[in-house]
């Protein structure tokens, strides 16, 4: 099974980025339950044939699409020791906690975060946004809520940038207040949260009654990469005493790199920041992490002493705090350890060097759709993210051939973009995440935007 996943990394470019699954690999995931044994072989063998030839994509150095890590060889072999060892975080006194606490302090030192966070490995951004949420919610209202709910709390009311991460109006639908608790602030030319709109829509909710409680930045919009004003928003969350939370799921591992992090002034100031290792880490998924800056809003907001659960002074049950103290699971894989290899076989300046070729190819592909006539840019470069439309002899505005050369790209299997909407026109997104990735597959996803546009130009 590891020599057969070596083989298929280091073969990754000379394979599909995609390809449709056919009908005798669907099959096999309609099998009956399997009441009799099967023999291991046989069953790696259906792995082999009907699973990893039609996996997503996202280690293929031309996936470009969404926003996925690649993965490492090392981190694949971490996964394997953290299955062998079947650690459970969600408390108690080993090894593997004090493990995810390095990790802790590590992402303390890189955010300039005070001694006083603490944070916990989460399933990804969009669970670290809800627990976030969560925290802000108890910091407001108060440790009763978590007796009384939020029918007897205030009228509140967060704010983001209409270019917000759709997990985010999730996460107030998931604590009771509903997404129409969230006023999305229109954004400026650059995709960035208009402060002016955003001052006002704070003194309109006030002079209603409401209570604003909950502010939250974009470190790397998903559509586009744009990176909020994160000093003026912290500035602003003090004046009127809001949650100042960050969603750095695409962009905050960028503090790695010493060309990225000055795009991230004012991380530091957030009362809670979101991000995944498994995203610009390359760690294997899932590994989202939420850092807050003061360790006993966590408390605050999860401690829930049991019987089942009393601590001891000395043996297994010592430890004092544990995760399940601070977050919503008492069963926790071991997810650290992933991120505790990648870190340490790596090291943050080579993960840093890698994110900042990412940026320079998303340059460099903006530059060659400014010298093609028949290519448009559709929205400005911030980071990592180019959105982009064909449109013959610079005439653009024909979404359909953008959604169909998405599809055709995807079916000839050499690049993957994904579609988004723009001002709500499709556009084609390429987010370039991936280590792998070079300037042959942007030349690749030229070449093809190019050649399916001209086929489909001529159709019409």
């Amino acid at each position: 099974m590891l020599d057969d996943m070596i083989d298929h990394l280091e073969g990754l470019s000379g394979q599909p980025a995609w390809r449709p699954v056919p009908a005798d690999a669907l099959a096999v995931a309609r099998e009956a339950v399997p009441v009799a044994p099967t023999d291991l072989a046989s069953v790696h063998a259906s792995f082999m044939d009907a699973i990893l030839p039609y996996a997503g994509g996202n280690l293929h150095p031309g996936f470009m699409g969404w926003v996925q890590g690649a993965g490492t060889p090392v981190g694949m072999l971490a996964e394997m020791l953290s299955g062998g060892l079947n650690a459970n975080l969600g408390g108690r006194n080993h090894m593997p906690i004090l493990i995810e606490r390095q990790i802790r302090d590590w992402v303390r030192e890189i955010f300039a975060f005070p001694a006083t966070a603490d944070g916990l490995f989460l399933t990804g951004t969009s669970q670290a946004n809800f627990v976030a949420l969560l925290v802000a919610r108890t910091r407001i209202c108060g440790a009763a809520v978590r007796q009384v709910g939020v029918t007897k709390a205030p009228r509140l009311v967060a704010y983001a940038s209409n270019e917000v991460h759709g997990c985010v109006p999730r996460a107030l639908e998931m604590a009771g207040l509903g997404s129409d608790a969230l006023t999305r602030v229109a954004t400026d030319a650059a995709g960035r949260i208009d402060m002016g709109s955003l001052r006002a829509h704070i003194r309109a909710d006030r002079a209603a009654g409401l209570t604003p409680f909950l502010l939250v930045g974009s470190a790397g919009t998903v559509n586009s990469g744009a990176i909020d004003d994160l000093d003026a928003l912290a500035d602003l969350a003090g004046e009127e005493d809001l949650h100042f939370h960050i969603d750095g799921a695409l962009g905050a591992l960028g503090m790695m790199s010493p060309e990225i992090a000055p795009l991230l002034h004012g991380i530091e100031r957030a009362d809670s920041l979101a991000f995944d290792f498994h995203k610009w880490g390359h760690v294997p998924y899932d590994a989202g992490f939420l850092l807050v800056r003061e360790g006993i809003w966590l408390k605050e907001t999860f401690a829930s002493p049991a019987g089942y659960l009393t601590r001891a002074e000395t043996g297994l049950a010592a430890g004092g705090d544990w995760p399940c103290d601070i977050g919503p699971d008492l069963s926790r894989s071991f997810r650290a350890l992933k991120t505790w290899f990648t870190l340490k076989t790596y090291g943050t300046q080579a993960l840093g060097a890698a994110m900042a070729a990412n940026c320079q190819l998303a340059r460099v592909l903006a530059a060659r759709i400014a010298a093609e006539p028949d290519l448009e840019l559709l929205a400005p470069v911030a980071l990592n993210i180019v959105c982009f439309g064909y449109a013959p002899d610079g005439v653009g505005g024909d979404g359909a051939i953008n959604r169909a050369i998405v599809e055709d790209l995807h079916n000839a299997g050499r690049v993957a973009p994904s579609l988004t909407l723009v001002k709500d026109r499709p556009a084609i997104r390429a987010a370039f995440v991936n280590h792998r990735t070079t300037a042959d597959d942007l030349d690749a996803l030229v070449e093809g935007v190019l050649r399916f546009g001209a086929g489909h130009s001529s159709r019409r």
